[in-house]
């Protein structure tokens, strides 16, 4: 499936743009078709270019640019494009394929005098620019893809080298030990003392504290251990697809970034949506945990008859989650309790990490575990994973980056807009759900 999906990403991504780039070439644009005139003034070593509109297009009085040398007739020069240039400039360079900067064509240039010329331009059309554009997208998709994983590195050897000291400590298996109940429930495939099991906690706990940087090394290394378990490599098990579940849902009790976008905007009450945070993201986790079950059930069963007496429960299970999630909600953050709760869990957030990293290494300790070799050892393990996702993620960020340029992410935007508004739903919002 996954095959698929990736080569309809390139395919539809370099056909979007291709057909992109004729329909323009023959539907024309009379910005490529007029001239303008222009001043160049020389000042102080430099030369500015006035384009003024006398043509009556889209946009008004004049536009600035910086040139690095006064240029000759018939000459084609790239001009970086101002901050504060209009909306028609800014598309001429979207179309050239780099919205940076634009080719403009001086017709005719004659000298007044030292500091001033006279000009005639205009906007030189490039060919294919959505082609090129796709070309950057893939160049510097896969430069992101690299620095995401490069970035990781020192994220992934810190915490995976006190994992090690943990693990060696015998501290994973009192962890995996106390929550076994919850965790053979979600993953009856795991052992309760797998290592996975205490990666999968610690990424969901870390998830929960807002604590985003610990909880992916964990969410990795959760992975790479479940996929130890797996006897068909290559394709996801029961375990991996309720873990992404849950990890993707983020269940979230400080939405730490959103409260501090909130507070910088100038918002007179920036914590007021925690409790909506925690509601949304507490709907978002069951419901995930619920259709992985649901299509786990499904896969075990080999058909797609579920019955009436097990759809029975789910709507039962549904019901209550519900109630009790909004019994959760009212009691925590719709009550005189509001403050506190929300001020012991910044509390907890604040000191989770230096308390983490306090607790493993003192228990390590008194277990005499040798604390430094293990942690080194554990460090070259997240540097080896870190390295290792580099490939996946050049992979799927250039599919999605030729896929976002060719202009195939806005068209779907608009294909689906309808029904977006129906639920509420900002189109905008559209590519970073899928």
């Amino acid at each position: 499936m996954l095959n698929y999906i990736w080569l309809s990403l390139f395919a539809l991504g370099i056909l979007f743009a291709l057909g992109s780039d004729i329909s323009d070439e023959f539907s024309g644009n009379e910005l490529y078709d007029k001239t303008f005139q222009a001043e160049i003034i020389k000042h102080n070593g430099e030369s500015i270019l006035k384009i003024k509109n006398n043509n009556s297009l889209d946009f008004t009085g004049e536009q600035t640019f910086h040139l690095l040398k006064t240029p000759k007739a018939n000459q084609v020069i790239k001009i970086d494009v101002p901050a504060n240039s209009n909306e028609v400039i800014k598309e001429i360079a979207s179309r050239d394929g780099n919205p940076n900067d634009i080719s403009i064509k001086f017709e005719k240039v004659k000298s007044v005098n030292n500091t001033l010329a006279v000009a005639e331009v205009s906007f030189e059309k490039s060919l294919f620019p959505k082609m090129k554009a796709v070309t950057n997208a893939a160049i510097d998709y896969a430069k992101t893809a690299v620095n995401i994983a490069l970035g990781l590195i020192g994220i992934m050897a810190f915490w995976l080298g006190l994992m090690r000291v943990a693990e060696k400590a015998g501290l994973v298996k009192v962890i995996a030990r106390s929550v076994k109940p919850l965790m053979v429930k979600l993953f009856p495939d795991v052992p309760p003392e797998h290592p996975a099991i205490a990666s999968m906690i610690m990424n969901i706990s870390a998830n929960m504290l807002g604590l985003g940087n610990a909880a992916t090394p964990f969410g990795l290394k959760a992975m790479e251990e479940l996929d130890k378990l797996n006897p068909e490599k290559g394709t996801a098990t029961d375990a991996m697809c309720t873990f992404l579940a849950i990890n993707t849902a983020g269940l979230t009790l400080i939405p730490a970034t959103a409260i501090a976008i909130r507070a910088a905007q100038g918002s007179s009450d920036p914590t007021i949506i925690i409790g909506t945070s925690f509601f949304g993201s507490l709907v978002a986790t069951f419901t995930g945990v619920a259709v992985a079950k649901l299509f786990e059930y499904f896969h075990r069963r080999k058909t797609s008859r579920i019955g009436m007496k097990n759809i029975l429960k789910i709507i039962a299970g549904v019901f209550l989650f519900i109630v009790f999630a909004i019994a959760v909600i009212k009691f925590l953050f719709l009550s005189e309790y509001t403050g506190a709760v929300v001020s012991a869990i910044r509390v907890i957030s604040a000191l989770a990490i230096p308390l983490i990293i306090l607790i493993f290494l003192t228990y390590g300790f008194f277990k005499k575990v040798n604390l430094y070799e293990e942690f080194t050892e554990g460090a070259k393990e997240g540097f080896k994973i870190a390295v290792k996702i580099i490939p996946y993620l050049v992979a799927m960020l250039v599919a999605i980056g030729i896929f976002r340029a060719s202009g195939g992410m806005d068209f779907l935007a608009s294909i689906f807009s309808p029904l977006l508004n129906l639920i509420g739903m900002p189109a905008d919002v559209l590519p970073m759900a899928l």
